[in-house]
């Protein structure tokens, strides 16, 4: 059995530096996003989310106070461990950190759709592109 999945707050400059390499490699490398799209004013103000296996940092994501309630955002998981879970347990630790908001929502790349309606995500609005990958914004119903 592989090791176990921890989830912890990224609050020290390896953690940081670890979360935004995630992202790259996912968001920059992968889905060809543009860096300073994926880089944004957002990063210095969020709670940001490390996914360790062992002492290797796996994936991350985001959660921030937005004009609307509370958004989560840039959940990323290096391909090689995909489909173990650590987007669940990311997205629950974020659920678990934001219980007491009114609104919590997320725009969900369209493959995702179904993972978080799982959780309570329902969709809202028209499908939009942002970073040139179609979306659906989705709030958690309660």
């Amino acid at each position: 059995m592989g090791k176990s999945i921890s989830i912890q707050p990224a609050n020290t400059d390896a953690l940081r530096k670890a979360i935004f390499e995630v992202r790259r490699e996912v968001f920059v490398k992968e889905q060809e996003v543009n860096q300073e799209e994926e880089y944004d004013q957002y990063d210095l103000s969020s709670n940001h989310l490390a996914a360790l296996i062992g002492d290797v940092v796996v994936g991350t994501c985001r959660f921030r106070k937005a004009e609307k309630g509370i958004k989560l955002e840039r959940f990323a998981v290096l391909r090689d461990y995909r489909g173990m879970d650590i987007g669940e347990n990311l997205l629950l630790y974020c659920l678990s950190s934001v219980q007491k908001e009114a609104t919590v929502y997320l725009h969900a790349q369209i493959q995702v759709v179904d993972f978080y309606s799982k959780y309570g995500f329902e969709k809202q609005g028209e499908m939009f592109e942002e970073a040139g990958i179609k979306h659906y914004k989705m709030v958690l119903h309660k």
